[in-house]
C-alpha cells in the first residue's frame, strides 16, 4: 500500500471462504455507516473507488467495504492490477480475510443447505472448499487481518468487525491479546502462542471453578501465586521488546494467544493483566476471550 501522507483511510476489502461469515461481517460494517458492496468484480475496483472519491457529496474519509470472494473467480486474475490502481489513486485499503476449518464449514453448509459456489454435480463439498482455499490464497496472504471463525459466534464476529472498523486510520500496529483453552484447539491466526497450563489452576478450587479470570476471587487467588506474576512479566517483557521491530516492518496486527486448559481462568487473567499494562503505552490494544464468548 502507498506511503503517501495524503492517503484516505477507510476502504476495507472483505474476503474469505464461503460460510466463514462474510455476510455477517458486511452487515456489521453497514451498521457502522460503511457503504457496502457485495461481490464487486475485482476489475471494477479502481473505477468504482475513483467515482466515489470524485463525487461532490463524498466525505473527507472514505468509508467503503467491498466483498471479493470465489464468486468473483473469473475476475480474480485482475486483482493485482486493480489493487495497484487503488494505490495510484492514493487510496489506502486493508484486506480482511475470514476463514474456518473444514469441519466447521462442512457443518455450516449441511445445516443451512446452501450450495457452495464451487460445487456442482461432479464436485463434492469438501473438494469445493479446498479449491476455494487455493483460489483465495493470494488474498489471504496479503490480508492485514485473518479471522478464524471456526469457534466464533455471529455476535463475536460482529464485535470483532466493530473493533476493526474503529481503528481505521490508527498509526502503528494493533496488539490483540486472545485467551483460549487448549481442549478447544489452538487459534490458527495467532502470531505468538504462550502455554500457561503449568501455572496453579483455580479450577481445582471448588468455590472458584464456576468463575472466570475476570472475577475478583479468581484474580485474588492468582495474584497470590509467584509463578503467575513471573509468567506475566516474561510475556510482557518479550512482547514489549519486539513490538518496535514489528512496527518497523509495518505490521498492522499482532495477535498474542494465551492458552490454558479450559480457557476460562489462567489465560483470561493473564490477558487482562497484559491488556492493563499495554493500554498505558502508545499502543492500540484489543482483547478477545474466545471461550467466554462461546460459553
Amino acid at each position: 500500500m502507498s506511503d503517501n501522507d495524503d492517503i484516505r483511510h477507510g476502504l476495507l476489502i472483505v474476503s474469505g471462504l464461503s460460510g466463514s461469515g462474510k455476510t455477517i461481517a458486511l452487515n456489521a460494517l453497514e451498521d457502522l455507516g460503511y457503504y457496502c458492496i457485495d461481490n464487486l468484480p475485482a476489475v471494477l475496483l479502481p473505477q468504482f473507488a475513483e467515482r466515489i472519491i470524485k463525487s461532490p457529496d463524498a466525505a473527507s474519509e472514505l468509508k467503503i467495504a467491498i466483498s471479493i470472494d470465489s464468486r468473483n473467480r473469473y475476475f480474480l486474475a485482475s486483482l493485482p492490477a486493480s489493487l495497484a490502481g487503488l494505490q495510484n489513486l492514493g487510496i489506502d485499503y486493508r484486506i480482511i480475510f475470514l476463514e474456518a476449518d473444514e469441519k466447521a464449514l462442512v457443518k455450516r453448509f449441511s445445516e443451512t443447505r446452501r450450495k457452495h459456489p464451487l460445487t456442482d454435480g461432479d464436485t463434492p463439498l469438501l473438494d469445493g472448499i479446498r479449491m476455494e482455499t487455493d483460489l483465495l490464497a493470494p488474498l489471504a496472504e496479503n490480508a492485514v487481518r485473518r479471522i478464524d471463525t471456526s469457534l466464533t459466534t455471529p455476535h463475536e464476529l460482529r464485535r470483532l468487525m466493530r473493533d476493526i472498523a474503529g481503528i481505521e486510520g490508527f498509526r502503528g500496529p494493533v496488539l490483540l491479546f486472545e485467551s483460549f483453552g487448549y481442549k478447544h484447539g489452538t487459534p490458527t491466526d495467532a502470531d505468538f502462542v504462550f502455554d500457561v497450563r503449568c501455572l496453579p489452576n483455580p479450577h481445582w478450587q471448588e468455590e472458584l471453578k464456576p468463575l472466570t479470570g475476570q472475577d475478583p476471587a479468581v484474580r485474588t487467588f492468582l495474584d497470590q501465586q509467584p509463578a503467575v506474576a513471573d509468567m506475566v512479566t516474561c510475556i510482557r517483557d518479550f512482547i514489549q521488546r519486539w513490538l518496535p521491530d514489528f512496527e518497523r516492518e509495518n505490521r498492522s496486527y499482532i495477535t498474542v494467544a494465551i492458552g490454558c486448559t479450559g480457557g476460562r481462568h489462567r489465560s483470561v487473567y493473564i490477558v487482562e493483566r497484559l491488556h492493563q499494562h499495554f493500554a498505558t503505552l502508545d499502543v492500540h490494544v484489543q482483547v478477545v476471550h474466545r471461550e467466554l464468548s462461546i460459553a
